[in-house]
């Protein structure tokens, strides 16, 4: 759980420990890892510059054999397989590097993903030992290819309503599987697939109940079948399209954890990846910066040079700014998955998908103003780019579901007085008169958490200060106020508020960027890594806007302040979705 919100008291973190102990210092890796990832570094980034062509896996919709099997020759596809089944045994930190390479191509990027991020993770945090040395080694090598299938047509982000079903045989051997499973990233080219379908398990008072299971699924069972490849607007070259499975039998022991357990399987793979999302996005805009600033040095109109106009520096400044942002949350939180013992980091994760996602997009967007018809055209690379980073808002969890897992699960753990401790019977305003009262003296008191003076963990070369605290402690100091506010005045109605817990979302998203940020430029001033000063700007630019985007958006939470229009946004939509049309009358229109 992040810094912004205290974690279970069973971690033993408190509030302020939480922030200055956690993200502060800045992960550091060993120089053995540094030199283990350089190894591995410099021939995937020949490999790409050299032997991948982009431009033919788009326009042909398909990654050529000949690329496919360089990928693996070069252990792609067993990055986080431990070593002992065959795989490199990267670590997070270490993967999340790689990512920065793999992201140069859309395609490539998400058909790597889709086989180890999600494809064959199940196996991999939750199988048994003799599942890991029957499948592993086979996935490492790339010889066989994963894929993960949890869509359904009538199940998208509701993943709790898949309709496959799996009927256990009268001996008790195997599983019946039936059913359809559309978007599957690799499902044409998978051998084994993790899938997830609905079983009878009977619960602890006997009764008979539909829960969901995991399954390790090999083509060879028989009853696989997948359709033709989607034609999609981006990521051309990745393979996606339906897998059906009819009467496939699947041995009992190829289920993942429990029988009735899957939908945590599920979670647990989705949470565990998303955050190198932040090191790919990264890595791609760096690069896109580098082409970018080439043209804008060299273009001239009105006799200067586009990178003389202001409005452009704009432009780059945002693109360089975006990219630290997510680079120093992608790694603050590999970083800290790494660590042995650590808690749970999926809400830092799905915080680093949501902002590097929605920077990338904006980004590209940028890149292409600045390209002007050039960027337009297909003969260069970066309208594909603008294509293949769309599906990023879109996959491994849509921006909007995971802007409410992020607040309900920060608010959740802010409101732990009220959903856990109190046990109170009585009436429910008495004991949310009791919650808001314990919940001030946790969360609504202007605390010192030691990033700045005497024993500072922030350079004092960071300018990051707002009335006396930095902009962050501020930040956080009126958030816990907001919250508590929140709590007392929706109570646990406060699930149905999805533009209340939007912003809530978006403020702590914010804090969290920019702790990682003031982290990580604070450590490259202390060791004296070069160009350290342009950091400490990125960092000061950042923190100063996101600072007044929070005080905004905590205006807005109040109930009755003019900035919060709430009220009148659903009340626009519902006429607009009432007559499932534009309602206004056309400016020409004299029809009364």
């Amino acid at each position: 759980m992040c810094c912004v919100f205290p974690r279970d008291s069973a971690c033993g973190l408190s509030f302020e420990n939480t922030l200055t102990e956690e993200v502060f210092p800045y992960p550091e890796i060993s120089n053995e890892e540094l030199e283990e990832i350089n190894q591995f570094v410099g021939p995937v980034e020949k490999f790409f510059n050299e032997e991948v062509d982009s431009k033919k896996i788009d326009q042909d919709a398909k990654i050529p054999p000949e690329t496919l099997k360089g990928l693996k020759d070069l252990g792609l596809f067993g990055m986080q397989i431990p070593e002992e089944y065959g795989g490199l045994g990267l670590s997070n930190t270490m993967y999340a590097r790689l990512g920065e390479v793999t992201s140069l191509d859309g395609s490539i990027a998400v058909t790597l993903a889709a086989h180890q991020a999600i494809g064959l993770k199940g196996i991999l945090i939750a199988g048994t030992d003799e599942q890991k040395a029957k499948y592993l080694p086979r996935l490492a090598s790339g010889e066989h290819i994963a894929a993960f299938c949890l869509t359904e047509p009538g199940s998208g982000s509701d993943a709790a309503s898949i309709q496959t079903r799996a009927t256990l045989s009268e001996d008790g051997k195997y599983f019946l599987l039936n059913g359809s499973k559309v978007w599957i990233s690799n499902g044409g080219l998978a051998s084994i697939f993790t899938v997830f379908a609905r079983t009878e398990v009977v619960d602890k008072d006997g009764q008979l109940k539909d829960k969901i299971t995991a399954f390790i699924v090999e083509r060879d069972f028989g009853g696989v079948t997948h359709g033709k490849p989607e034609d999609k607007l981006g990521i051309r070259g990745s393979n996606t399209c339906e897998v059906h499975f009819e009467n496939t039998k699947v041995p009992i022991e190829n289920v993942i954890g429990e029988v009735g357990g899957g939908f945590k399987v599920a979670m647990n793979i989705l949470n565990s990846g998303r955050f190198s999302m932040g090191s790919a996005s990264a890595g791609m805009i760096k690069k896109l910066i580098e082409m970018t600033a080439e043209y804008a040095c060299t273009r001239k109109q009105f006799n200067k040079k586009l990178s003389e106009f202001g409005l452009i520096q704009e432009k780059f400044c945002f693109m360089a700014v975006k990219a630290y942002v997510m680079e120093s949350m992608a790694y603050l939180t590999a970083g800290m998955m790494d660590r042995p013992g650590f808690p749970d980091c999926s809400v830092e994760a799905a915080m680093v998908k949501v902002f590097s996602s929605e920077g990338a997009w904006t980004c590209v967007s940028e890149a292409l103003q600045i390209l002007g018809g050039l960027g337009y055209m297909k003969d260069y690379p970066y309208e594909r780019l603008l294509r293949d980073t769309r599906i990023l808002l879109i996959f491994e969890g849509t921006n909007e579901i995971l802007r409410m897992y992020i607040a309900l699960t920060g608010m959740q753990y802010a409101g732990k007085i009220l959903t856990d401790k109190i046990k109170y019977k009585g009436n429910v305003g008495v004991a949310l008169g009791e919650f808001v009262n314990k919940l001030r003296d946790t969360m609504g008191r202007k605390v010192d958490y030691g990033l700045v003076g005497d024993r500072g963990v922030v350079h004092p070369s960071l300018q990051v200060r707002g009335d006396g605290d930095t902009k962050l402690e501020e930040n956080i100091y009126y958030f816990g106020t907001t919250v508590r506010g929140l709590l007392s005045r929706f109570g646990k109605t406060i699930v149905d508020e999805q533009l209340v817990l939007k912003r809530v979302a978006d403020i702590v998203i914010n804090i969290y960027a920019m702790t990682a940020a003031i982290s990580r430029a604070s450590r490259s001033i202390s060791i004296g890594l070069r160009n350290h000063d342009h950091e400490v700007l990125l960092t000061n630019i950042f923190c100063t806007e996101a600072y007044f985007k929070n005080n905004y958006a905590m205006a807005q939470l109040q109930k009755y302040a003019d900035e919060n229009l709430d009220d009148h946004i659903k009340k626009a939509a519902k006429q607009v979705l009432e007559k499932r049309a534009y309602t206004c009358s056309h400016p020409l229109d004299r029809t009364f």
